[in-house]
């Protein structure tokens, strides 16, 4: 699909994060596009260190998980754009066509929902998540691995880190987020579609 695209060249691909910085290093792209679950970095890491090492490089994520809590950590990790893969068949065009005038692009229905959350939140910050902390984009995949039914231990293999890294993590996140409970954290995964109910 991107080839398809006038004035687009496709110079490599990666399997796993450590792999897309080697090519972002070797190739010095223009636009890099990454899914946020990958092997090794995930996406936000990678995000992060190309926007770090090529400030002029710019970066579209690509994932299936729609949540505003992801696609504020996205923009604050620096990408310039957050696209569903269910709506890539239409707007990848206009995605990259948009990040090369250097615009910020978001897919569709998260750019509505987002709008409204950010009126609607203005009085209501207080309610079960403290907005001043969010969750880092580590501390979501875990969320997301445990909320979906994976133990500490098949979490922490998924990730490449060990059982108590995972478990320091989950307790933190129970703090951090006010969480009494295991099944609050899987209804705050429900509710930011981190994962299907």
């Amino acid at each position: 699909m991107l080839e398809s695209i006038p004035g687009v060249e496709v110079c490599a691909e990666a399997a796993n994060g450590a792999e897309a910085l080697y090519w972002v290093g070797r190739e010095r792209p223009d636009l890099v596009v990454v899914d946020l679950t990958m092997p090794e970095k995930n996406g936000l890491e990678v995000t992060r260190l190309v926007r770090e090492e090529l400030p002029t490089t710019d970066v579209l994520i690509l994932t299936m998980h729609f949540s505003e809590e992801v696609a504020r950590e996205v923009v604050r990790c620096g990408a310039r754009g957050y696209l569903l893969k269910s709506d890539a068949d239409i707007e990848l065009i206009h995605a990259v066509r948009h990040i090369q005038q250097h615009k910020p692009f978001f897919t569709g229905k998260l750019a509505m929902s987002m709008a409204e959350s950010f009126v609607r939140d203005t009085g209501a910050r207080n309610d079960n998540t403290n907005n001043d902390q969010p969750l880092s984009a580590r501390e979501l995949e875990v969320v997301q691995l445990l909320a979906s039914g994976k133990s500490n231990k098949e979490a922490a293999a998924m990730i490449g880190v060990s059982t108590r890294t995972v478990e320091s993590h989950r307790n933190h996140i129970m703090r951090k987020m006010d969480f009494r409970s295991f099944s609050d954290l899987i209804r705050f995964a429900i509710r930011n579609n981190l994962i299907q109910a």
